[in-house]
């Protein structure tokens, strides 16, 4: 009997552990689609909408729409300026573009993609930009003015505003009233009640340095951000705690996590990759692969219901010398070479 039960033991062991390298070993991210989109505009955030099959790309002055089905252009929400990123309220029918050039929210019919307002941020520069479903308002991130403004989803109108200590990069909502926001300047993570819109919590990143993208696994409260010192720094979204750290590649802009799958990912501009991060439980992690992207695919966007992942870039002319005092120039972008990549397993 015992000998049979050991067998028996032996055999689940096997199967488990069949299933477990199976598994891991079924998800290989690869190249799906590379589709040249061309148009004007650098770029900047990315955002899905799953249910009705629309990648909004936001290019500067405008946001280019696409068809994830068909790749191609549907729409374009004009006179954005400065745009940096989209927010989406499904259930109010609206979405949202932060207009850093402009200070100000413009505010779109999610469904027909018309502008049917603006409203002005209370302070300079609003880059990212969250929509909170707990209490139905849109937070733009103002990177100029180190704050935060609240805007009425509902109603267009300015609320409240948040003085954030430091220059804020991304930010994810958890659904529960919480708002996450990396401080790219302090290395430090701030949680936000987002009804009070008081800071609740500012918890360092060490050995995280200067993050960018932010990633949140809901379910086992979880953080992921990109940090440029090349990590990816994983926090308990409890209590602050960094419970371990991840490589990733260079020029991280975007991180994404996909519950069904329990991969985190960074895109990393720089290199030219995708990072993989499996989240094995709550608390153990490890890097699956690094996917070859191309040099500039520093966004990204996620869709849960397929896992596949899009990304953008561009192809570039020469590096003109900076002027005297210039610390910065952007590289000329070739007319018409804006492409859009698509991976999934």
């Amino acid at each position: 009997m015992k000998s049979a039960l050991r067998i028996f033991w032996g055999f689940l062991v096997f199967v488990c552990a069949g299933s477990t390298v199976s598994a891991r070993a079924a998800i290989q991210y690869h190249l799906i689609k590379k589709v040249v989109l061309g148009g004007e505009g650098f770029w900047d955030y990315l955002k899905l909408d799953s249910a009705h099959h629309r990648l909004f790309i936001s290019r500067g002055t405008h946001v280019m729409v696409v068809d994830t089905r068909t790749y191609k252009v549907i729409g374009n929400i004009p006179d954005t300026q400065g745009v940096h990123g989209i927010a989406l309220a499904p259930e109010l029918n609206r979405g949202f573009t932060s207009d850093g050039g402009a200070n100000q929210v413009t505010i779109f019919n999610l469904k027909t993609l018309k502008v049917i307002g603006t409203a002005n941020t209370t302070g300079r520069g609003p880059d990212c930009i969250v929509y909170d479903p707990a209490s139905k308002r849109v937070f733009t991130f103002n990177g100029r003015s180190d704050s935060s403004t609240a805007i009425d989803a509902a109603t267009g109108k300015v609320v409240g505003t948040i003085a954030l200590g430091g220059r804020p990069e991304f930010a994810v909502a958890d659904g529960e009233g919480h708002i996450y926001n990396n401080l790219e300047d302090k290395s430090e993570e701030l949680e936000i009640d987002s009804h009070s819109l008081k800071i609740l919590h500012r918890w360092p990143l060490a050995p995280g340095e200067h993050p960018s993208g932010l990633a949140m696994d809901t379910k086992s409260r979880r953080l992921f951000a990109g940090c440029h010192n090349q990590m990816m720094v994983i926090m308990n979204a409890n209590n602050g705690h960094v419970l371990a750290t991840e490589p990733i590649g260079r020029g991280v802009d975007a991180c994404r996590f996909d519950p069904g799958a329990r991969h985190a990912f960074s895109s990393n501009g720089m290199d030219g990759t995708l990072t993989v991060v499996r989240e094995d439980s709550p608390n153990r992690f490890h890097v699956v692969a690094q996917v070859p992207t191309e040099r500039g695919a520093r966004t990204m966007a996620l869709d849960p219901r397929t896992h596949r992942i899009y990304l953008v870039t561009a192809r570039f002319g020469p590096l003109q010398p900076l002027r005297p005092g210039q610390r910065f120039r952007r590289p000329t972008l070739i007319p018409g070479s804006f492409t859009l990549l698509v991976f999934g397993p």
